[in-house]
């Protein structure tokens, strides 16, 4: 609502609030709920939102962090600053046939300046803005929710007044404690979420004040709503979903700005009438500022889709596979089925789970399920709200209700099925905006009941006890999302059934060394999805390290029959297969490894190793020598070039690469080692005997390190020292091959020694 007063300011904001209350019914009049002022009030939610959240300062990098972040290219100061415009936020070429088409550049650009200021990937500074940015969202929501739910009015002097102080302060808490957003806070890459919500709020509230200056609404200022379009292609930049805020500007701008009853309007339309004028749709300048919405929304998503490049992703069955369903029926069935379980973790935020693909939620088939109920339930419910938001006579009723539902449906509409196919069954983090529709919901209807209700204080109590569990919910949760044992093994219990939870508690026990409990959880995923080709490899990996050839054989083959451009898999397989010295096949499988990933430094390396078993040195050298093409910091190639070439006689040759090879990798004590036999054997002792005690400084519980250079010691004649280190690589390793009858030697030459000295 515009305010109507022309030639008398108000003289305070108690005043004007007196004022609206006797014009327009105020939700606040019934709530038994502290006042506070403003400024105390968003200290009150910022406080809350940092509480619910803190503890995930100090929490590792988990689950998404890993690709978005740690293996991502764009964070790095080598890559240019203009990559990041060309590529998708897992730092793939927006081109590529493999890139998820998830443009998000203003958000990996914070991930880089964060990376820059830490001088690494250390995660504390990470998670540290991704609360400062929830505490400042939060904080912003308190000013959002007195526009949503006590209109829009300024002074004479151009502020803004909060009709309602006491519902926007909770629906501002009840949006900075609600435990669903705990993925985009205490996850990382959640932050796109949090800064496409910061730019989102912004459009709206510049949206605003092009009505500050106002009067009746006859004149309104371009140059803001301009601004809330950029601010909208800003929050579209961190993440799509905030191309939405443009068409819930235009939603606001025609019920509070120009007051439209859509129910009138629509029958007006109906009938044909003319006087469309007097329903208020050509007034006020509506029509023009809808069209400026409509020429920068639709700018904005032609541009996105040029800088696309190809088509929409390629996801697969596993990540949405209502969407892969034949009939037309099961796939809207089941979309509305997500619809109502997103619906549910908003009324009861307590079954919250990382991941809700692969079987986690069996498909819909039959109208015979029960889960039927649920579509039912959410469909009553938002018929409801529509009719209430359509035909009643409340203006005040429709306008909140029909807000309540835009903010609750639009921004949702990208993540619909409705327009495109989304690689995700249920994704906590996509519900963040459209919380705010169900805060306004939720504290409109409080406001009704303590309406009706005798005992207002009971119903306060009530309230604040949900917001409460709520804090507590958010805290537990949070502290699920530190690391990530604690939350694939908190998914477990919610989803059971998912692949994916059995896989990552499988690959965390792995990645600890925990082999056997390891391979429990990825034969779990594997008989929950026959087709589950990771599962298989890294189960086939495991067994190939426990020299269980045979099992680990048929998985990988398995595995590259489900997809045969499998790459690791091919690798694995040729690795098992040179084990059970298959050689042909072995050397066949690295190959198609290789042509299904043509920079593979790994498979080279492992074709280099068959390649030397079969005492075939050249073409092992080329094989290695590809690896360290395509990564120069390969040790293990670097390592087996010098050694190959050592017990070959080629010393110079050896020599060369070692020196190459230290090069690029100055700190590698296995190089120094390596190359300090090959110099020993050249006579080069001094240089040698260097290299020796700097790889030992480097990890001085290495045998054979001391070994070697008493080796090198007993040569050159220092037969002192030779005895000492052939006595410390003893007592490290008392089995070590030559070294006792090494050591026994020296002893008998230095008795030899002491008897003519005698």
């Amino acid at each position: 609502q515009i305010c109507n007063q022309h030639n008398a300011e108000v003289p305070n904001l108690e005043q004007a609030l007196h004022r609206m209350a006797q014009t327009e019914p105020n939700l606040d009049h019934d709530i038994s709920w502290l006042l506070l002022p403003s400024y105390w009030a968003k200290m009150v939610v910022a406080l809350i939102s940092f509480l619910c959240f803190a503890n995930s300062y100090d929490g590792d990098f988990v689950f998404d962090d890993s690709e978005a972040i740690i293996n991502n290219k764009d964070l790095r100061a080598e890559t240019p600053l203009g990559d990041l415009w060309h590529h998708d936020f897992w730092g793939s070429k927006l081109s590529s046939n493999t890139s998820h088409k998830s443009y998000r550049p203003l958000t990996v650009l914070t991930f880089r300046i964060n990376y820059l200021f830490a001088g690494g990937f250390y995660p504390v500074g990470f998670h540290v803005i991704n609360i400062i940015l929830h505490c400042t969202i939060s904080v912003l929501m308190v000013d959002v929710f007195s526009i949503l739910l006590g209109g829009l009015q300024f002074t004479n002097k151009g502020r803004r007044l909060n009709l309602a102080p006491k519902t926007s302060l909770l629906a501002a808490l009840l949006f900075a404690a609600h435990p669903v957003h705990t993925e985009c806070v205490a996850g990382i890459v959640g932050r796109a979420d949090l800064l496409c919500a910061l730019f989102f709020l912004l459009s709206f509230l510049g949206y605003c004040k092009a009505f500050k200056e106002n009067k009746e609404g006859h004149n309104f200022s371009i140059f803001w709503v301009l601004v809330s379009v950029i601010l909208g292609a800003i929050a579209m930049l961190c993440k799509e979903q905030g191309i939405t805020i443009l068409g819930l500007n235009a939603v606001f701008d025609a019920l509070v700005i120009n007051k439209l009853n859509l129910l009138e309007l629509i029958q007006k339309l109906l009938h044909k009438d003319k006087s469309l004028e007097n329903a208020g749709l050509l007034r006020k300048g509506l029509l023009f500022r809808i069209t400026l919405l409509m020429s920068g929304g639709a700018s904005i998503l032609y541009i996105r889709w040029r800088i696309m490049g190809t088509g929409p992703p390629a996801f697969t069955e596993v990540d949405n596979p209502a969407s892969f369903a034949d009939s037309l029926f099961v796939r809207a069935i089941n979309y509305n089925y997500y619809y109502s379980l997103n619906a549910w973790l908003l009324l009861c935020p307590w079954w919250l789970c990382f991941d809700w693909s692969m079987g986690c939620i069996p498909l819909i088939k039959s109208v015979s399920d029960w889960r039927i109920i649920a579509l039912a339930a959410l469909w009553f419910c938002l018929i409801g709200l529509i009719c209430q938001a359509l035909c009643s006579e409340d203006s005040h009723k429709r306008r909140i209700l029909t807000l309540g539902l835009g903010f609750l449906i639009i921004p949702f509409l990208p993540a619909s099925n409705l327009f495109f196919r989304v690689g995700f069954v249920i994704a906590e983090r996509v519900i963040y905006l459209p919380s705010i529709g169900y805060c306004i919901l939720f504290t409109y209807g409080f406001s009704l009941l303590s309406k009706q209700a005798k005992k207002k204080k009971i119903l306060a109590v009530a309230v604040l006890g949900i917001l409460l569990i709520n804090v507590m919910r958010c805290a537990l949760r949070s502290s699920q999302w530190r690391s990530e044992e604690q939350l694939f093994r908190s998914a477990l219990s919610v989803c059971p059934l998912n692949a994916k939870v059995h896989y990552n508690v499988g690959k965390n026990l792995a990645d600890k060394g925990n082999q056997s409990a390891a391979i429990k959880y990825y034969r779990e995923a594997v008989r929950l999805n026959p087709k589950y080709v990771h599962a298989m490899n890294n189960l086939g990996n495991i067994l190939k390290e426990r020299n269980e050839l045979q099992e680990a054989e048929e998985l990988l083959s398995l595995a590259v029959q489900i997809q045969p451009d499998f790459a690791a898999a091919w690798m694995n397989l040729g690795i098992v297969q040179n084990s059970l010295r298959r050689f042909e096949e072995a050397e066949q499988s690295y190959w198609t490894a290789i042509k299904h990933r043509k920079k593979y430094p790994d498979c080279y390396y492992n074709l280099g190793r068959l390649y030397a078993d079969l005492n075939r040195h050249i073409d092992a050298l080329n094989a290695w020598r590809n690896a360290t093409v395509l990564k120069p910091e390969h040790s293990l190639a670097w390592n087996n070039m010098i050694i190959l070439l050592d017990n070959t006689g080629n010393l110079a040759q050896a020599e060369a690469v070692g020196r190459e090879a230290l090069e690029l990798i100055p700190n590698d004590h296995s190089l120094m080692f390596s190359l300090a036999n090959v110099l020993g054997k050249s006579q080069k002792y001094k240089e040698s005997e260097a290299l020796f005690l700097k790889a030992i400084k480097a990890n001085p519980n290495a045998a054979s390190y001391h070994g070697n250079l008493a080796v090198l010691y007993h040569r050159w004649g220092n037969l002192d020292l030779a005895k000492k280190h052939y006595e410390v690589s003893l007592k490290l390793d008392p089995m070590a091959p030559g070294t006792k009858e090494n050591y026994n030697l020296l002893r008998r030459k230095l008795e030899q020694l002491q008897k003519k000295g005698g």
